[in-house]
């Protein structure tokens, strides 16, 4: 099995772009999910194919599948010449913090967690801020005033969206309440659809009308379990509203993609620099999206609402707590 997981990675490797054949040679890595996940990892692979449509200059891509695979995909992108190496996700923090040190001509950008170092780029986001106003929205639109959560891995990083999440329907009526469930504690947590629309029907049968999925790939089964019960669900990471026309309030979308085609940009154009970028609303890093699936579920008096509370935050006069 190991032997095999080899083989393909290393096929996956040879035909995802030749280094030689340009001077700039982009790569990135997607997280477990995949890049099809319609969520984090896809937000990612489409700031990526923004960049290669833009430029015509094909980039390097591997997708995880085992925790195994981390350490070597960095070492390998970076063995291959590639200029810079985008690892989508949190998870690659820990085998980072040594491989930076042994490619130090390699430019490394991170999403969603920090690593320092000299060729290390860190971009973060402000997620609480986001599922401030999705939490708003959420009990806006609620009938009962209850509403469901459910997160992917149980890590810090999704108790972000849920403290977010939870101070809004608070903002919006003191009185909501919200039930929350993880799938679970390790990667997997973020590949099961099925575990996630069982946790979402067993909120609704709590009496839960609004579901948030902060989930990657298990946030499809929420999203279906939502429309299957006539309930309403909001999506994350990409703007998912289409999934389900009229069955999505919203999305929190977290412009990863941005991100990866500013990094991919960056590094062409010779500015890219190390250190931390932290992304909220007010860099546009995070918001909620309205569009002609979901405009119907949002009165234009709960945009005012919405968009007052934003313009709140940003100026400092709401203050959401990332935990």
């Amino acid at each position: 099995m190991i032997r095999a997981s080899m083989a393909a990675f290393a096929a996956i490797l040879m035909t995802a772009g030749v280094a030689s054949a340009q001077d700039f040679q982009p790569a990135i890595l997607f997280d477990m999910g995949g890049k099809f996940d319609k969520s984090f990892n896809e937000a990612a692979y489409n700031g990526a194919e923004r960049f290669k449509q833009e430029t015509g200059i094909e980039y390097l891509e591997f997708e995880v599948t085992n925790e195994s695979q981390r350490d070597q995909a960095l070492s390998r992108m970076a063995r291959r010449g590639a200029s810079i190496v985008v690892a989508v996700g949190f998870a690659f923090a820990t085998p980072l913090e040594t491989l930076a040190a042994e490619y130090p001509e390699t430019k490394f950008t991170i999403i969603d967690s920090t690593v320092e170092a000299p060729n290390v780029q860190s971009i973060v986001f402000k997620e609480e801020e986001g599922s401030f106003l999705v939490g708003m929205a959420g009990v806006l639109a609620s009938q009962t005033k209850k509403l469901g959560f459910v997160g992917g891995m149980d890590v810090p990083l999704i108790r972000r969206f849920q403290a977010g999440y939870e101070q809004g329907a608070a903002y919006a009526d003191p009185n909501a309440e919200v039930f929350v469930n993880y799938t679970g504690t390790t990667p997997a947590a973020w590949n099961d659809p099925t575990r996630g629309a069982e946790l979402a029907r067993s909120q609704f049968d709590r009496g839960a009308d609004v579901v948030y999925a902060a989930a990657g790939a298990t946030g499809l089964g929420v999203l279906q379990a939502a429309a299957d019960a006539d309930k309403l669900g909001i999506g994350v990471d990409s703007n998912q509203n289409y999934l389900y026309p009229g069955k999505i309030l919203t999305s929190m979308v977290k412009r990863v993609d941005n991100a990866v085609y500013d990094a991919f940009k960056a590094a062409q154009a010779g500015t890219w620099q190390p250190g931390i970028n932290n992304l909220g609303l007010a860099e546009d890093g995070v918001g909620y999206a309205v569009d002609e699936y979901n405009r119907d579920l949002l009165s234009e008096d709960d945009v005012a609402k919405l968009d007052a509370a934003k313009a709140a935050i940003m100026s400092g006069e709401i203050q959401v707590k990332p935990e």
